[in-house]
Order: structure tokens, then C-alpha cells, then sequence
């Protein structure tokens, strides 16, 4: 089964690479002409590097449009190596002396995987390859049965060879697999029928609807945790993540242990609460608020990379409509150009037809010029429109600090609108009173926690601004 040191270990390096390239490239003029201007390693899709007695994967790195990979019959003893060429489709690593499934996490685009005859006694580490189609496990240690449930999570997965491993010696193999791998076609290079499946499929009924339990329930967990990632994925992008509750809040007081002494004073649990509840309403608002900013943001870039690609498809219109012109003048010119086949007779018309020629590319520049200048003031205008919305949101939530500064129940209380926090005027930019130096931390961190940094801007209304690509101004109709 193991391939032994029967010469001396080679190893993976420019010489070896360049080597098999030139062997397997083009012939005849062709295979000159490549020989002669040098074939680069990233254009190579196929690359086979077989009995060459390779100990370890190495310099493959340049391969990055590599699409098959043939290393059988080396004495390979780790997967490694490999990342980079994530293009990769079919993969032949059989007769080594492989022992571990490892290494192919970034082979994403894998369908054709195999490791007949190595030394693996353990089915794993292939969760990236969610493309599988093809997987040859033949000839190794595989002894636990229970190993080949892993299998189910590749859906694409149609042929598996098991054979010449102990677990195919049990005299239930073929049953469990079946059972176990409903949609699997061939195994061990055989078609598997209808009639053993659905036999299968009775003996382990019991079992399989357990593990489908389990599975759906696993899979529920996983789309409620992909959920709450995207969710807190948007909250980050509103600046707003973990306002929604009473995090923020608690993670300022969970070290704090003279507050914890304190509270156990008379009359300072209840006025904790009352301003914790103030607090938590505040950072509602802000959060509440911070997603509506965030949607203005992204509705003012939607309406940048509108105008945007309406500018390069007017420009571009523009200049197929001058190139259909010149090509309708000089139609018949064009075409004894085209059919003319010494150099210098076409060297002649072209002179003749130079002026005009000239004139089509001066057009050809100028809308191109046009063009940039375009997107300059485009760009520049996008940048103040986002300046402003994030000064007026940055402006709006410190504002809101004050609040927190007065005793509790002032401004807000348990069962105080969250809506009517919201400021409508700007900010008067008057000094805040003393505070005590715990609350000015506290605000402190506060303002750490969200991200916001002091943006200064003027105080325009956002929205009204009109992204001008042509030279007369022209509305988006965004009020």
C-alpha cells in the first residue's frame, strides 16, 4: 500500500516546474514559438508532475490559473502547499504516503479529489469543498463506519470509492452508505440501483430520521447565528451595533465595583434603574436613528453609481455614433484597407486619410476628457453629500449626551417616547455644566463604543444636492 524510498526524494523546485511545463506544452510551431518567449507559470491550467518521486509540495504558488494537478506515485507524506491555486478542479494525490486530510481549505472550486492509496485513516477536513463531486478514498485505513456520515454534508458528492479499506469488509458497507448517502450514483465504481436504496433506506429508517432531526436542527442554528451576523454586519455599518438593549450599558458597569457597593446604599438601586432605563432609551433612539442615516447614506451612493454608469453609457454612445460616422464616410476606403496586403500600400492610404483619422481621434480624446472631468465633479459632489450626512448624524447623537448628564426622570423616564429624543435643531454648541468625573467617563466610553469620531460639517440639508454630469446641472430628483 505505502510507496517506499526506492530513489532519492526529489524536490518540487523552478527546474522541475519549467521542465514538465515545456514537455507538456504545445508541439510543432507552436511548441517552438513557446519555447522560445518562455511559457509563465500562471497561464498553465494542466500541470502533471507524476513518478517523480517528489517528497514534499513546494513552489506552486505561481500556478494560480491551474485547473488540473496530477502528483500520483510520489512519496508526498502532507498536503500542503496548495493554497493559492484556488482555481483548482480535479486533484490526484493517489499512492503517497499521505496519513492526514489537510491543506485544501482554499480549493474552493474543487469536483474531482484523489487520495487512493495513502495512509488516512480518518475522513475530514474537506468542509470547503462544497463543489465535490468525485471522491476516491480506496486503499487506505478508513475502519470506522460511523466516519462516513460526514459525507453527507456534500450534496454535489455522486462517486465514492471505499474499496480496500477495513470499513469495507463490514457486511453492512454498502447498506449503510446507501442509507446514509441517498444521493450518492456510484460506489466503488459501481452503480448503485434503486432497490438496494430503498432497502437501505427501511433498515436505517430509524436511524436516519434521528440524524435528519438533528441535522435540520443544526442547520437552524447556523441560519439563526448567519442571521444575527448580517444583522450586526448592518448595525456596524449604521455605527448603531449593540445599541438595541441594555449592552452598552451593562458593559460599562460589569467592572465597576464601587458601583456595585453603592448600589447597595438606600435610595441608589432605584435611582441606578431609573437611569439605566434612561440610558437604554437613549441608545434606542440613537440606534433607531442611526439606521435611518444609514439608509440615507446608502440610497445617496446608489444614486452616485446610477449617475455614474448613465455618464460612461452616454459617453460611450456617443463615441460609437462619431466611430459609425467616419466608418460610413470612408466605408469603401476601410475596406481596400482591409483587403490591401503590402505594408506600405496601406501605409499610403492611411496617410491620404490622415486628416480625418486625426479629426476622429481628437473627438475620440475630447469625450474622453469630458468624461473624467464628469466623474471628478461627480465624486466631488458625492463626497460632500456623505460629509454632510455623517456630520449631521455624528451632531444629532452627541447631542443627545446632555440628556444623560441630568438627574434621572428629567427629560426621560421608563415609559418616555424614544421618538421625541430625537433633536430637530441643530445643536447650540453652548459648554456643558460640570459633571462628575465617573459620568464624563462613562459618556466617554460611551462614544468610544459607537465609533463616531468628531466630523466637522456645515448643516446643509442633505439629500437636496443634484450630481451634475453634463454641463447643465441635472436634478436625481432626490428631495
Amino acid at each position: 500500500m505505502n510507496r517506499l524510498y526506492d530513489m532519492e526524494p526529489r524536490v518540487m523546485d523552478d527546474d522541475m516546474l519549467k521542465l514538465a511545463v515545456g514537455e507538456q506544452g504545445p508541439r510543432e510551431e507552436a511548441g517552438q514559438l513557446a519555447k522560445q518567449e518562455g511559457i509563465l507559470f500562471k497561464d498553465v491550467v494542466s500541470l502533471q508532475l507524476d513518478f517523480q518521486n517528489i517528497l514534499r509540495i513546494d513552489n506552486l504558488w505561481q500556478f494560480e490559473s491551474l485547473q488540473k494537478l496530477q502528483l500520483d506515485n510520489n512519496i508526498i507524506e502532507k498536503i500542503e502547499g496548495l493554497e493559492n491555486l484556488t482555481r483548482l478542479v480535479w486533484l490526484d494525490l493517489s499512492f503517497n504516503n499521505i496519513e492526514a486530510i489537510e491543506g485544501l481549505d482554499t480549493l474552493v472550486n474543487l469536483e474531482d479529489l484523489s487520495l487512493f492509496n495513502n495512509r488516512i485513516s480518518k475522513i475530514d477536513s474537506l468542509d470547503a469543498l462544497v463543489k465535490l463531486q468525485v471522491l476516491s478514498l480506496g486503499n487506505n485505513h478508513i475502519g470506522n463506519m460511523m466516519n462516513i456520515i460526514y459525507l453527507r454534508r456534500f450534496k454535489a458528492l455522486r462517486t465514492l470509492s471505499l474499496s480496500g479499506n477495513p470499513v469495507a469488509e463490514d457486511e453492512d458497507y454498502k447498506m449503510f452508505i446507501c442509507a446514509y448517502l441517498p444521493d450518492l450514483v456510484y460506489l466503488d465504481f459501481r452503480r448503485l440501483d434503486d432497490h438496494m436504496k430503498e432497502l437501505a433506506e427501511m433498515k436505517h429508517q430509524y436511524s436516519i430520521d434521528e440524524l435528519k432531526h438533528r441535522e435540520n436542527l443544526m442547520q437552524a442554528r447556523l441560519e439563526d447565528e448567519q442571521a444575527r451576523r448580517e444583522e450586526l454586519e448592518e448595525h456596524k455599518a449604521a455605527f448603531v451595533e449593540q445599541l438595541n438593549g441594555t449592552f452598552l450599558f451593562d458593559s460599562m458597569y460589569a467592572e465597576d465595583v464601587e458601583g456595585s457597593k453603592l448600589s447597595h446604599l438606600p435610595g441608589v438601586g432605584e435611582l441606578l434603574e431609573a437611569y439605566k432605563d434612561k440610558f437604554v432609551i437613549i441608545c434606542l433612539n440613537i440606534f433607531e436613528y442611526g439606521l435611518k442615516q444609514q439608509e440615507k447614506r446608502k440610497a445617496e451612493l446608489d444614486t452616485f453609481m446610477e449617475c455614474v454608469q448613465e455618464a460612461i453609457q452616454e459617453n460611450q454612445e456617443q463615441g460609437k455614433l462619431k466611430i459609425a460616422k467616419f466608418e460610413e464616410k470612408h466605408l469603401l476606403s476601410l475596406n481596400a484597407i482591409r483587403e490591401e496586403s503590402e505594408l506600405s500600400s496601406i501605409e499610403t492610404k492611411i496617410v491620404e486619410y490622415s486628416e480625418d483619422i486625426t479629426e476622429l481621434f481628437n473627438v475620440l480624446m475630447t469625450l474622453e476628457m469630458q468624461l473624467v472631468e464628469q466623474l471628478e465633479e461627480t465624486i466631488n459632489m458625492f463626497e460632500r453629500n456623505i460629509i454632510d450626512l455623517v456630520g449631521l448624524f455624528v451632531e444629532n447623537v452627541q447631542s443627545l449626551y446632555p440628556f444623560l448628564e441630568d438627574p434621572p426622570g428629567r427629560h426621560c423616564g421608563p415609559g418616555a417616547s424614544a421618538r421625541n429624543m430625537v433633536p430637530t435643531t441643530r445643536p447650540t454648541g453652548r459648554r456643558p455644566h460640570s459633571k462628575p468625573k465617573t459620568q464624563r467617563v462613562e459618556l466617554l466610553h460611551c462614544l468610544r463604543k459607537m465609533k463616531i469620531s468628531g466630523v466637522s460639517s456645515r448643516w446643509p440639508p442633505v439629500g437636496s444636492h443634484a450630481y451634475s454630469l453634463h454641463q447643465s446641472p441635472r436634478h436625481t430628483g432626490r428631495e
